[in-house]
C-alpha cells in the first residue's frame, strides 16, 4: 500500500468552496491524499461494477479510489472517478452499505449533478459577493468551519439558496441509488444501514460533524425514504458471497495498515476467511519488523490462494521494504504474470527492477503502467529516477514535470518542464507532454502574478 498526495478537495464542502475559489482566483484546491493499493482497488472495481452498469456508466471509465481520511465521506469531482474516504470504508459493516455509497455517488455522475452544481456555485458567488469570496479563501486555507461562518454571517441567503439545490440533488441521488441497487440485485437495506451510521450527526456542533452532513438532507428523512423503498422491494437480493469476501479482504488489509498492530492481532480470531486472516497477520507482523513471521503468514495465504496476484503484490512490498531486492522482484514478476494489465502491479515490478539494478527493464514496465494510470506520483518519481540512471536527463526532467503537475505544484512543474523542453527533440511525444505542462504552469503563473515576480 502506498500513499500519494494529489491536488483536490477532501470533502464535498471543500469541493464547493474550492470551485468558488477557482472562479475567484484560479488557485488550485487543497491537497487530498490517496491510498493506492492494487488489491483494494481491484476489490472496489469489482464491487462497484454492477452498480455502475445499472447507472448506465462504463465500469472501465469510472474508477473508485480511496482517500486517506478518517472522516465519513465520499465525493465526485468529475465523471471519471468516485472517491471514498478510508474512514467510511472502515465504518460500514456490510458490503451492501459500501455499495450504497458507490451507488449514491454514481447517481451524481449519471444525473449530471456535477455540471449543474458548478452553475449553482457561479450563481451563489454572484449573490454572495465579498462575503463568499472571504469564505472560500478561508476554506482554501484549511479553516472550513470559519469559512462557513463567514459565508453565513455575510450572505446567508446566497448560501442557503445554494444548499437548497445541493440537498435536492442529494435526495435525488438517494432515489436513483436505490433504483440502481435493485437493478444490480444489491440488498437495498444497505442504504438504510448507511444512513443509520450518520444518525445524530445533525445534533453535533459543526466542528464535530462529518463533512458529509453539511450539504445533505436530514438523516431521519433519508432513513424514512430508504425504509419505504425496502418495504416496497419484495424480492430481496440474494446473498453475494463473492462480494462479501472482497469486502472482508479490502477492509482487512486497510485496517491492518491503518490501525495499530495490537488492534489487528487481537481481532484475527474474528476473521471468517482463513486467507484474509493470514494476510492481516502478515501486514501486522511486517509493521512489527518481523520479516520471517510476515513471510510465513503471506505464504500461508498464498497456499490457500495459489498465484493470487494481490497477495504476491503484498509479498513483494514486504520484501522490498526489507531490502530483499531479488526476492521482491521474483514476487512481482509472479504477480505480473497473473495480472499483466494492473498498473499498480506493473509499477511495483518496475520499482523492484530499479532497486535490483535493471533501470532499462524498469522503464519498460513503468511506461506500461503509466499508459494505464498516468496520475500516480510514486510511479512518476520512480520513472524519473530510472531515466536519470540510464543517462536520459531530458526524459527524467519531463517525467518529473508531470509528477509535480499531478501533485498540483505547478511552480516546480514549470521549472522541470522548461528543462525538458530545452533537452528533448522538438516535436517528440515527450517534448509535447513537457510543453503541455509548461503551458499550464505559465498560465498559472500569469493568473497568480508569480510570473511577474520571477522576472
Amino acid at each position: 500500500m502506498a500513499i500519494d498526495r494529489l491536488r483536490g478537495p477532501a470533502s464535498i464542502p471543500a469541493l464547493l468552496f474550492a470551485v468558488l475559489l477557482w472562479l475567484a482566483s484560479a488557485l488550485p484546491s487543497a491537497a487530498i491524499t490517496l491510498l493506492r493499493d492494487a488489491g483494494i482497488e481491484n476489490a472496489l472495481t469489482r464491487i462497484s461494477a454492477p452498480l455502475l452498469r445499472a447507472a448506465g456508466l462504463n465500469p472501465r471509465r469510472v474508477r473508485v479510489l480511496l482517500v486517506d481520511d478518517n472522516s465519513l465521506n465520499a465525493f465526485v469531482l468529475d465523471n471519471s472517478a468516485i472517491y471514498i474516504h478510508s474512514g467510511l470504508i472502515l465504518k460500514v459493516k456490510t458490503v451492501a452499505e459500501l455499495q450504497a455509497v458507490i451507488a449514491h455517488e454514481a447517481a451524481h455522475i449519471a444525473n449530471g449533478h456535477i455540471g449543474r452544481r458548478m452553475e449553482n456555485l457561479r450563481n451563489a458567488q454572484g449573490l454572495a459577493g465579498l462575503g463568499m469570496a472571504l469564505a472560500v479563501i478561508a476554506a482554501a486555507a484549511g479553516a472550513g468551519d470559519a469559512a462557513g461562518g463567514i459565508a453565513i454571517g455575510t450572505q446567508s441567503s446566497a448560501l442557503r439558496g445554494f444548499l437548497v439545490h445541493t440537498r435536492a440533488e442529494e435526495a435525488a441521488a438517494d432515489r436513483s441509488a436505490m433504483a440502481y441497487m435493485r437493478k444490480a440485485r444489491v440488498d437495498p437495506r444497505g442504504m438504510v444501514g448507511l444512513h443509520e451510521i450518520f444518525r445524530g450527526q445533525e445534533l453535533l456542533n459543526i466542528a464535530r460533524q462529518d463533512p458529509y452532513m453539511r450539504s445533505h438532507p436530514l438523516t431521519a428523512d433519508r432513513i424514512r425514504a430508504a425504509k419505504a423503498f425496502v418495504a416496497a422491494y419484495k424480492d430481496r437480493a440474494a446473498p453475494d458471497p463473492q462480494a462479501d469476501y472482497l469486502f472482508a479482504r479490502m477492509r482487512g488489509k486497510l485496517s491492518a495498515f491503518e490501525r495499530s498492530t495490537k488492534w489487528t492481532m487481537r481481532r484475527l480470531g474474528d476473521e471468517k476467511f482463513r486467507d484474509v486472516k493470514l494476510m492481516r497477520e502478515a501486514v501486522a507482523l511486517h509493521r512489527q519488523r518481523n520479516l520471517s513471521g510476515a513471510l510465513a503468514a503471506i505464504d500461508g495465504a498464498l497456499a490457500l490462494k495459489p498465484g493470487d496476484p494481490y497477495y504476491l503484490d503484498l509479498k513483494g512490498q514486504i520484501l522490498m521494504e526489507n531490502r530483499k531486492w531479488d526476492a521482491a522482484l521474483a514476487a512481482w514478476r509472479a504477480a505480473r504474470a497473473q495480472a499483466p494489465n494492473d498498473p499498480l502491479i506493473l509499477a511495483g515490478l518496475g520499482r523492484a527492477l530499479l532497486a535490483a539494478g535493471h533501470p532499462g527493464a524498469a522503464i519498460a514496465e513503468m511506461e506500461k503502467a503509466r499508459s494505464r494510470d498516468g496520475r500516480n506520483p510514486r510511479l512518476l518519481r520512480d520513472m524519473a529516477n530510472a531515466y536519470a540512471r540510464t543517462g536520459q536527463p531530458g526524459m527524467a526532467a519531463a517525467v518529473t514535470a508531470e509528477r509535480y503537475a499531478v501533485m498540483g505544484r505547478l511552480d516546480d512543474a514549470g521549472l522541470h518542464a522548461r528543462r525538458a523542453v530545452a533537452m528533448l527533440p522538438a516535436g517528440s511525444p515527450a517534448w509535447q507532454r513537457a510543453q503541455d505542462v509548461l503551458i499550464a504552469a505559465e498560465r498559472f503563473e500569469k493568473e497568480n502574478g508569480k510570473g511577474r515576480r520571477r522576472r
